[in-house]
């Protein structure tokens, strides 16, 4: 069964939150699977570095995952208008799936959530979209056909679903961010569907 990997970075859990949804949508398509995946923080000392393996949650991506996903969702948290440093250090070093193509002509979608409003979600969803045109993979966003794009007062972008926290950092999803969350991987799930049909 193909396997789409939801990769992500989260700091305080709302990135997390909407990785789990998106997970949840990818596995209500029959015949396709969710591999969460996440990143370690970057240490600032050579001396501290992350466990090797993670205390709680998903274990950290490996190259293998990459390479054998049939589709990605890749999320991160908003760092003035850009992803997160541990996810751009991953991404920085996936040099050999590049080469290799690896990851050209499977689907792809991006994720994030920011403190604020207007704390860059759109920006930081098209600077995780860089990479991956790069890989030569296919990014789909969210269409305005969804009516939670067009009613939500919190997050949601048709560039990819957002979460707003606000200044507590509350990771609990909206029901619009839900709802919208879930409809980006039920529709990566698909058309992930649809690209591996030719090559049954």
């Amino acid at each position: 069964m193909p396997e789409i990997l939801v990769l992500y970075y989260s700091h305080r859990g709302s990135v997390r939150a909407l990785a789990e949804q998106i997970a949840l949508g990818i596995e209500s398509v029959g015949g396709v699977g969710a591999r969460l995946r996440t990143v370690p923080r970057l240490a600032t000392v050579i001396d501290a570095p992350e466990p090797a393996i993670p205390q709680a949650g998903p274990p950290y991506v490996e190259a293998s995952d990459l390479e054998d996903c049939a589709g990605l969702a890749l999320g991160s948290p908003t760092r003035f208008g850009n992803m997160a440093a541990p996810l751009k250090y991953f991404l920085d070093g996936t040099s050999p799936q590049w080469l290799s193509g690896a990851l050209a002509g499977k689907p792809a979608c991006v994720f994030t959530s920011t403190a604020t409003q207007h704390g860059g979600q759109e920006s930081t969803l098209l600077s995780m979209m860089l990479p991956l045109f790069h890989h030569g993979m296919l990014v789909m966003g969210l269409p305005f056909t969804l009516t939670e794009l067009n009613a939500t007062r919190e997050g949601g972008t048709p560039y990819g679903v957002s979460h707003v926290a606000g200044p507590q950092a509350d990771a609990r999803l909206s029901e619009h961010e839900r709802k919208l969350a879930f409809a980006q991987g039920r529709r990566l799930a698909e058309l992930t569907l649809k690209l591996e049909a030719p090559r049954a």
